[in-house]
């Protein structure tokens, strides 16, 4: 039979077999890894819990069967649907020569084709469309923007005449500005030929 622990343990094992807690090999695991544990004499006072492995239940979830609503029941089939012959009878293209119903059928593609185009021009044309500017509400806002408006083209009026105050005081004198060629620099072609 055994120790009383092992009987503790064998019975925890089965209990959570049936429970449907734990495989019963990941406990076989556990225990041949405190069987090893418990012949080192360092670990035997402290905590295993660290080396023991920690396995997580996975709960496979069925998938349920949805039940069918039944119908009512009926002796008799649905009515037949027509055929596509038996359509083109009824609309009087069943006798319509071959010229004629390529004529109709080039003539459905065209309308078709033309749906498209036009659906697609309006497609491009919303990435055109500009977005709605809020509209202002406040009209003393707008007399404020005009007020701003004139107040800085005056300032900038009165900043031009300054300047232009400033470079008419001023006393350029231009033959500093203008360069007199000079007999001291000889020119590069004459220093090469001095050096060879």
């Amino acid at each position: 039979m055994g120790s009383f622990k092992s009987l503790k343990q064998v019975r925890r094992i089965v209990e959570d077999c049936i429970e449907n807690k734990m495989h019963p090999v990941y406990h076989i695991k556990i225990l041949m890894m405190k069987k090893e544990l418990e012949k080192d004499p360092a670990l035997k006072d402290e905590n295993w819990d660290r080396f023991l492995p920690k396995f997580k239940k996975e709960n496979v979830q069925t998938k349920k069967v949805k039940s069918k609503e039944k119908k009512p029941y009926t002796p008799f089939p649905p009515p037949q649907q027509p055929s596509k012959i038996d359509q083109e009878v009824e609309s009087g293209e069943y006798f319509w020569s071959e010229k004629k119903k390529l004529a109709k059928k080039w003539q459905d593609n065209q309308e078709k084709q033309a749906e498209k185009t036009a659906e697609n021009k309006r497609k491009r044309a919303a990435a055109f469309v500009p977005p709605k500017e809020p509209a202002k509400q406040d009209s003393n806002n707008s007399g404020n923007m005009e007020e701003d408006v004139a107040a800085l083209a005056k300032s900038l009026k009165q900043k031009a005449k300054e300047f232009g105050k400033q470079k008419s005081l001023k006393n350029i004198n231009a033959e500093e500005y203008i360069s007199t060629p000079t007999a001291e620099h000889p020119s590069k072609k004459k220093k090469k030929a001095k050096q060879s």
